[in-house]
């Protein structure tokens, strides 16, 4: 069973990981940081250059910790988190990933909770820090605060829909 964890810690977290580098730097096939920022404008959210960088270095840092299964409940809440961004950016387009669906997002977001309910395994670093195993109590915490965390992210740094200016006001033709 360790076995099988650890490639699935070692799989989805280093993908995670790879899509934050993506979204800061032309590594990996990424358009660089002026890309990542673009592609977030784009897809309607604040902040471009800087909402580039917390997204990039969240998923970087989350998937290396679930990669290396470090702090593994942190590490899936903050993949839950950064996938659920994704998850409701791309949740217009329907589940299947050929149409820009969820579909993605999903599968790295039930595996980031499955792993927190399993744990790093006995091939983690959480492991000789006497960290693992950790009760499966905490999975649904995991759960709970990474859609929170990507609902809030959402919430706070998303522009909403475009609203069109309100038409000028007709001022009244005064009488001399």
């Amino acid at each position: 069973m360790d076995t099988g964890i650890l490639v699935l810690r070692l799989l989805v977290g280093l993908l995670v990981a790879a899509h934050g580098v993506q979204k800061i730097s032309s590594h990996l096939g990424g358009n660089g940081l002026d890309g990542g920022a673009e592609e977030f404008r784009a897809d309607g959210f604040r902040g471009g250059v800087l909402t580039a960088l917390a997204a990039g270095g969240g998923q970087i840092g989350s998937g290396l910790l679930l990669a290396s299964g470090l702090l593994t409940p942190l590490a899936a809440a903050g993949t839950i988190g950064v996938m659920t961004v994704a998850l409701t950016v791309k949740r217009h387009n329907g589940l299947w990933v050929q149409n820009d669906g969820y579909e993605y997002p999903l599968v790295l977001i039930v595996t980031a909770s499955a792993l927190s309910a399993t744990g790093p395994g006995a091939w983690s670093l959480d492991a000789p820090l006497g960290l693992a195993p950790y009760p499966l109590r905490w999975a649904a915490p995991v759960l709970a605060v990474g859609v929170g965390s990507g609902l809030l992210a959402r919430l706070v740094l998303h522009r909403g829909p475009a609203t069109e200016p309100a038409a000028p006001a007709t001022e009244p033709i005064s009488r001399r």
